[in-house]
């Protein structure tokens, strides 16, 4: 029974559309760098806020004098001080630094002014796409990266920034309705206080590297969400953002609403003074979402620093899709597949938890006896806008990214062949934290080769230790503590390096979406694929997508820990909403996209080998949901979906085992029921979840209770 459904999002449809114009309004008006665009905001009752307020004030109108008694860090007696480390090593003024590098953004100048004068670095540098290898020079000679073979570079993070950190993301906005279950919502006013104060001074000393850059093809109609500017003091950041993002002053200059981009603040901090994972932890990552603002601070590290790519392409970009009611911001990848016997292209986008193949899937090559027919082609692994196009009425998708930000561990010639290329010399890919070879400049990490190097001389880890310094047992030991790579080891490469990327990979108006995936790690209850025809069960499975926790991450071995459209850590704005959002955007399309639900990680429960060899043989659970779309066939219809006829898919040429495969294909009506009280007690924490959620999910209880065999089907 259901005696706790929430509220139908259709009742909660008209205040989210006041609330979007009202925030359309709130946009339009100017923004101040600290956000008081109204007095009733500008005024508060901390001193700590009034004096930004007027520090502010000062730098939106130059001629205002700044009280000599305060300076931008709130400490008496150093104004002079902020004279000189704004203004650069040749006494210049912001401004003319941004007019000689071309930014004619008249808001853009008072961003970089406000903000230069809080972080008081010593030199302001504008970046755009030619400044790339220069700055590897400088990197190179500063010891920030090391040369890794021609052409490819190696990064060491400090051992305390590693990873995203979750606990220590929020998003915040001026409205409390905007509190989810997962965005980790916080007042906007607070939070920006309170990284003003984290801030002050942060980049004394230092380079601000002004960057800015648009996560979009050029010509794009979402273009107007996707253009930003990033203040950073790291060189090795900078380098990552030159190839996960379209960089120069052009995507600013001639904007419609000069002040309509996203406010980027990256500042690294003392690594070795923040109290990482500490309850003194002083380390926040916030992203401002109805002021389009995001304010980093304590990380030089991937998402945590790269801002143009989650903070931007996920969390703003899904919550001004939602905003805007115009589109969605999800992390998906976007693959095409290309039939030669036809000369067509279907194209499918997905969601899939960490560790689940989205990457793996995105790059892979078809099986040999494929291959002559199909070709995968790449256009991303991590970020898909979707948008309803009025003059056809299809869903369309664009990946906003200009790189990929891969995952070493792992990554080989069998599990991603396309990937190591992408990673090879002379592709100008930049490694973060991965083993490498002092003399040969050979990298390498975890899950490369089945086995370590034999010979441990020459070799340093990602700490850049010698393995020959340890002990003997912890050389090549695999234990969590002797690692040669980091975990989180990454790459970032730019797209064209991919040699999969499909040739329309800067196509304006994106691609139009056959197929709408999900999937994540399920040893059992899950079949290879099922696929699914109505909207509110796609939408309902999305919501209910999860993968397999351990027993260290929940405590319940074989409990999924839900990732609803796997954007659990990037959720900025209420579930309810973000349901009640697919729907609509989605609903408005004359032609939508199948939706499917995939797992190629079935197990053997007596000897845990995996039933479905994976990889490259993904290709054929697609090949045969999109002959269901186009009517080509029919699968076996369940309580959940629809799974193929083992007939129905394209065997040529697999090596697998029948009775695997058979297995594969079957539905487990026991765990399934099991799973759905699991679900339910789920939907529940999700305020104004619409009824059309909760009808998909009586339908498919219902159907699991009649079921007339509780044994496999089919």
């Amino acid at each position: 029974m259901i005696h706790h459904a929430r509220p139908s999002g259709l009742v909660r449809a008209g205040p989210h559309r006041r609330r979007r114009a009202a925030l359309e309004r709130r946009r339009a008006a100017p923004l101040s760098p600290l956000g008081t665009d109204s007095p009733a905001r500008a005024h508060t009752s901390t001193r700590r806020i009034s004096i930004f307020s007027v520090i502010f004030q000062g730098f939106a109108q130059p001629n205002i004098a700044l009280p000599s008694a305060v300076g931008p860090t709130g400490r008496p007696g150093d104004d002079a001080r902020r004279t000189r480390s704004t203004i650069g090593v040749a006494m210049t003024h912001p401004t003319e630094i941004l007019t000689r590098a071309g930014i004619s953004n008249p808001s853009v100048h008072e961003f970089v002014d406000g903000w230069a004068r809080i972080l008081e670095p010593d030199r302001i540098e504008v970046v755009d796409a030619g400044a790339d290898e220069r700055l590897l020079a400088e990197a190179l000679e500063a010891g920030e990266i090391i040369e890794a073979g021609h052409g490819r570079y190696l990064a060491h993070s400090h051992p305390k920034d590693t990873a995203r950190s979750e606990e220590r993301t929020v998003v915040a906005t001026h409205d409390s309705a905007d509190r989810g279950v997962y965005n980790n919502w916080r007042d906007a006013d607070e939070v920006r206080a309170q990284q003003i104060e984290r801030m002050a001074g942060a980049m004394a000393g230092r380079t601000m590297y002004v960057v800015p850059y648009l996560m979009a093809p050029p010509g794009s109609p979402l273009a107007r969400w996707a253009v930003g500017v990033q203040l950073s003091d790291n060189r090795v950041v900078v380098l990552q953002m030159l190839r996960m993002a379209r960089v120069g002053a052009a995507h600013l200059n001639d904007l419609k609403d000069p002040g309509f981009f996203v406010r980027a603040v990256h500042a690294t901090g003392d690594l070795d003074a923040l109290g990482q994972g500490t309850d003194s932890d002083e380390r926040l990552f916030a992203t401002i979402a109805d002021d389009r603002t995001i304010l980093h601070f304590g990380s030089a590290y991937g998402g945590n620093a790269l801002l143009g790519k989650i903070a931007h392409g996920l969390r703003q970009g899904s919550y001004d899709g939602w905003a805007s009611g115009r589109f969605m911001g999800e992390q998906f990848m976007l693959i095409g597949i290309r039939d030669r016997a036809t000369n067509r292209t279907y194209h499918i986008c997905g969601g899939m938890p960490s560790a689940s193949g989205k990457t793996n899937l995105a790059m892979m090559l078809p099986p040999a006896a494929l291959g002559e027919r199909y070709e995968v082609e790449f256009y991303g692994d991590d970020i898909v806008w979707l948008r309803v196009d009025e003059r056809d009425g299809r869903v369309y998708g664009m990946n906003p990214e200009y790189g990929t930000f891969g995952v070493a561990k792992d990554t080989n010639w069998e599990s991603n062949p396309n990937a190591m290329r992408a990673a090879a010399e002379g592709t100008g890919t930049i490694f973060v934290n991965v083993a490498h070879h002092e003399t040969t400049k050979e990298l390498w990490w975890e899950g490369k080769t089945p086995d370590y190097p034999q010979d441990v001389t020459g070799w340093r880890d990602w700490r850049n230790e010698l393995v020959s310094d340890r002990p003997a047992d912890h050389q090549r030991s695999g234990a969590d503590t002797d690692l040669w790579s980091q975990k989180n080891s990454r790459f970032t490469a730019r797209l064209s390096v991919v040699p999969n990327i499909a040739d329309d990979y800067e196509r304006p108006e994106g691609v139009p979406i056959d197929a709408i995936i999900f999937g994540g790690r399920c040893r059992d209850r899950e079949p290879l694929i099922r696929a699914i025809t109505d909207l509110a069960e796609g939408v309902y499975d999305g919501l209910t997508l999860g993968a397999e926790a351990t027993f260290a991450a929940e405590g319940t071995e074989g409990r999924l820990r839900y990732d609803p459209m796997s954007m659990r850590p990037f959720m900025s704005f209420p579930e309810g909403a973000y349901a009640r959002h697919w729907l609509d955007v989605l609903g408005a399309a004359e032609h939508r996209p199948i939706f499917a639900h995939v797992n190629w990680f079935q197990r053997d429960p007596e000897d845990g080998r995996f039933l479905w060899p994976g990889y490259g043989e993904n290709l054929r659970a697609l090949l045969w949901l999109l002959d269901v779309k186009e009517g080509r066939a029919e699968g076996v219809r369940t309580p959940v979906g629809l799974v193929p006829r083992a007939e129905e898919l394209d065997l040529n040429g697999f090596e697998g085992d029948p009775e695997d495969l058979n297995r594969v294909l079957t539905i487990d009506i026991d765990r399934w029921r099991q799973e759905m009280a699991l679900r339910e007690e789920h939907l529940a924490r999700f305020d104004g979840l619409p009824e059309e959620i909760w009808e998909a999910h009586r339908r498919v209880r219902t159907a699991l209770e009649e079921a007339r065999d509780p044994a496999r089907q089919p």
